[in-house]
């Protein structure tokens, strides 16, 4: 039986996103993704012309995760508007809820220490978000066709509502190091849902 192996480039990918996320995009040095890393500085910049190219891939790496789970949940005809609901929250907290990101969301951290000028990286995080809207905006119309949720709901301002709070309250979960601001939010969306 074949070991899976990791390769110099994912344990680079592996070392920049730890760093990137608890330490600080801006704070972290190409030097100290190869001391985390212990791959050589040479062999990184094989893979990443840049610290921002590292970056790129890290965004995409985290989107195309996100975006598969939430579209499976979104998919999944027998689950219920709350129980879709729920489990995009679970999905977007859980992981969170096991590291210590700056700013409680990935992207959110990500995406405040983007430099401005990084243009593709912020488009890539504001496309994720979009997504998420998206995926969201599905859920509630199925719960509406399914009279699960009332026919007079407004399905882009509730989606927003829904995202904004989520990701709000993965920041100040962090913020405030009281993950009871994640666990409590479910409830009260579900209870506006009525």
């Amino acid at each position: 039986m074949k070991k899976n192996t990791l390769t110099n480039k994912d344990i680079a990918l592996q070392s920049a996103f730890t760093l990137f996320l608890t330490k600080g995009f801006l704070a972290t040095s190409m030097d100290d993704i190869v001391a985390h890393s212990k791959v050589s500085k040479t062999n990184i910049y094989y893979y990443f012309k840049s610290k921002e190219e590292l970056l790129l891939a890290i965004v995409n790496q985290l989107i195309a995760h996100y975006e598969q789970r939430i579209n499976y949940i979104v998919s999944q005809t027998e689950l219920t508007v709350q129980e879709k609901l729920e489990a995009v929250l679970h999905i977007l907290s859980d992981t969170i809820e096991q590291n210590n990101y700056l700013g409680g969301c990935p992207f959110l951290t990500l995406y405040t220490q983007t430099p401005i000028d990084a243009v593709e990286i912020r488009d890539r995080i504001k496309s994720f978000f979009e997504k998420q809207l998206h995926g969201v905006e599905l859920i509630l119309a199925q719960g509406i066709a399914r009279q699960e949720l009332k026919e007079e709901l407004p399905v882009k301002q509730t989606a927003m509502l829904i995202v904004s709070s989520i990701e709000g309250a993965l920041f100040l979960a962090q913020a405030s190091n009281n993950q009871d601001m994640i666990k409590n939010l479910f409830p009260t969306l579900a209870s506006m849902l009525k």
